[in-house]
């Protein structure tokens, strides 16, 4: 009933810590959240295997060791979750898979991935997230396939599909395999409408807020994917239109009866497990965070107990047995005096049955072991390397494709047009924000292209002179002369709010403030903010906190982007008008949400969006070798007051912007080569 806390240094070998939960707490599920070591993972599982079958006795019996992993294999440098290292092929985020709007795509990843965390002894996949993206702000919106219900539910049985088989030379599924793992579907059941975009894992967005009635809906894409082993909780209360707990528990998911009974009506026997740190309040003694939303004046024992309570099987980052046992031993006390139906051992051989499935499932019982020289073999081979680029190519989608000087800007070119061309690459500065894990911050500073990369595509590449402080900190930049400039080429980062666990939306002193989807100050004092929020905490006198964010101002660390873009436009400009000639900008937005193109649509030649890919395939695209095929998952909206009259709990309702050429950027839109994709 165990998963592990995050292991991040396979390297060290098996510590002393871990043969000590092996052995004295019996724990057999492992999180995996460090590097794409080959040799580091290969020899961790090996010993880790080999220590268990060493605990086999008349008492104990031999179980493996079933390890997982957050999603480690996304190009880009921008997630939340993904592990650092090389040796494994690289594709785009989720977000980025659904804007493929091909199966094809999402089978080919899955089967890639898979075979990689087999080679690297990873059995589970903690994955893939299929909450629907209907809260454009979510914090979480680059780990979805988006806000459309059947391009979601679609993508998320490929998924399941492609990582719970093995397939032949001919790409028939075979079953279970050498090559597949295991899946766990999250965050039953979704945890997308966060209220106004803030996220679960902390305070400041534990509160899934349905004012659109729209709760189903959310449910679906698990529906359509419930043959996954293995679902995940989410964090989240969730809470009506009314400010009432929606299923009448004011409590996160974990511990919602109704939502958990919900997924086992509808005929779900696979495992269930906790996001972990549920059975950690954020107001227990000695703990920076906690998850226990509903739960926090519990014990951490009888957080356990009412988790069995509501039906799930496995204590996500729960390293020790007792307060499992102890859990164990409430229920059996309730059960002698009437109040449980079946007795401790029965529960916990319902947990137990379905648990070893997943053991079972991808052959650990029958040969848990790797082979070094097979396994570097498999990670990051020349075919699975290439057909990820291929997907990061197929997954950029072109918003915007002008024609100021007779001819669109990106348009087919052949390989190697741009080698006796100039291109100019703005730098740009981005803030960090403190998290719970430190309260120390780092800048992001430097060109906003990889300068080396755009070497490989153009003849000569300019880019800004740092301008530093006294203490060495970059705060401006001075451009470069452009006079000789073909293009220039700026890639920014959609607003930055933060992330997972930086309280984004939530000052320190307990007041809120909004999150944006534009790059400069956002004051939230339109029409459509709402002056009293629908969830928040009940205070002991029996009123609602309230935690709306009305009159307050967005914080973005990365609004130097489109300072950036500004100035490069302004200068190249100036270019045009002393020489007659025209330079082209396109802007390459890297997405990690929906963003507003308001800001700077009307004065660029052409937009680009790539959803945590490399520069490699961006510079495809832009270059012109690679026709564009991708297309909108989410939509962009209008401006910030579409974005505060949308539902939090319903998708495509957000007014879409309309383009100086008259084109809306709603979901499904993207064009190639030859206009709009689809006409």
């Amino acid at each position: 009933m165990l998963f592990s806390s995050h292991e991040r240094e396979f390297a060290k070998g098996l510590t002393d810590a871990q043969r000590t939960y092996l052995r004295d707490d019996h724990l057999r599920n492992v999180l995996n959240a460090g590097p794409n070591d080959v040799n580091a993972n290969v020899t961790w599982t090996n010993a880790a295997q080999a220590f268990t079958e060493t605990l086999v006795s008349a008492q104990e019996p031999y179980v493996p060791v079933n390890i997982s992993s957050d999603p480690r294999s996304t190009a880009g440098n921008d997630s939340a979750y993904n592990a650092p290292g090389t040796d494994i092929s690289r594709f785009p985020s989720n977000i980025g898979l659904a804007a493929t709007f091909s199966i094809d795509a999402m089978l080919d990843f899955a089967k890639t991935s898979s075979a990689e965390y087999r080679a690297m002894g990873i059995t589970t996949a903690l994955g893939p997230q299929i909450d629907l993206a209907t809260e454009p702000r979510w914090l979480r919106v680059d780990g979805t396939f988006g806000e459309n219900t059947a391009h979601a539910s679609a993508m998320a049985k490929a998924y399941v599909d492609g990582s719970q088989n093995t397939y032949d030379a001919q790409g028939r599924s075979t079953g279970w395999g050498a090559d597949s793992i295991a899946t766990m579907i999250k965050h039953w059941p979704g945890d997308g409408p966060g209220e106004g975009g803030r996220e679960a894992h902390l305070n400041a967005g534990k509160y899934a807020v349905y004012p659109g009635g729209n709760y189903e809906e959310h449910t679906k894409p698990f529906l359509a994917a419930k043959e996954s082993l293995a679902a995940m909780s989410s964090y989240s209360i969730a809470i009506a239109k009314d400010g009432s707990p929606l299923t009448g528990n004011r409590v996160g998911s974990a511990y919602d009866t109704v939502k958990i009974d919900q997924l086992r009506k509808a005929g779900y026997d696979g495992v269930l497990c906790t996001d972990w740190g549920v059975t950690t309040g954020y107001t227990d003694p000695n703990s920076p965070f906690g998850m226990a939303w509903g739960m926090e004046s519990a014990t951490v024992e009888q957080r356990h107990y009412a988790v069995l309570r509501a039906g799930l099987d496995m204590f996500g980052g729960n390293n020790r047995t007792a307060p499992v046992m102890a859990a164990h031993a409430m229920w059996q006390k309730d059960f002698e005096a009437g109040k449980n139906p079946i007795s401790a051992d029965e529960r916990f051989r319902q947990s137990g049955t379905r648990i070893l499935r997943m053991l079972f499932a991808p052959g650990l019982f029958d040969n848990p072991y790797l082979d070094l020289a097979h396994s570097r073999a498999v990670v990051a081979s020349a075919d699975k390397v290439e057909r990820g680029l291929a997907t990061q190519r197929a997954s950029v989608v072109m918003l915007k494709n002008a024609a100021r000087s007779g001819q669109p800007t990106i348009r087919q070119l052949e390989s190697g047009a741009y080698r006796d061309k100039t291109v100019y690459i703005p730098s740009s500065i981005g803030h960090g924000f403190p998290s719970v894990f430190s309260q120390e911050t780092q800048d992001r500073v430097g060109p906003t292209i990889d300068v080396e990369v755009a070497k490989k595509y153009f003849g000569r590449v300019l880019t800004d002179t740092p301008v530093k402080d006294a203490n060495g900190a970059v705060v401006d930049y001075t451009i470069p002369d452009l006079s000789d400039v073909d293009l220039v080429l700026m890639s920014l980062r959609s607003p930055d709010n933060g992330d997972n666990f930086t309280g984004a939306g939530m000052n320190k002193d307990g007041t809120f403030y909004p999150l944006s989807l534009q790059w400069r100050p956002y004051t939230a004092d339109g029409p459509h903010v709402r002056r009293t929020s629908i969830a928040g905490d009940l205070r002991p006198d029996g009123t609602r906190e309230n935690r709306s964010y009305y009159g307050k101002t967005s914080k973005i660390g990365n609004e130097r982007d489109l300072v950036s873009l500004e100035k490069a436009i302004a200068a190249v400009r100036k270019v045009e008008q002393a020489m007659g000639t025209t330079i082209p900008v396109i802007a390459a937005v890297r997405a990690k949400t929906a963003f507003i193109p308001a800001e700077f649509e009307k004065d660029v030649d052409a937009i680009l969006v790539g959803y945590s890919i490399a520069d490699e395939p961006l510079l495809d695209v832009a270059t012109g070798r690679y026709n564009p095929t991708g297309r909108l998952p989410i939509a962009s909206p209008k401006d910030m007051d579409a974005v505060e009259a949308q539902l939090e709990d319903v998708g495509e309702d957000t007014a879409p912007y309309v383009d100086s050429a008259g084109n809306t950027y709603a979901f499904g839109f993207g064009l190639d080569w030859g206009g709009v994709i689809g006409r």
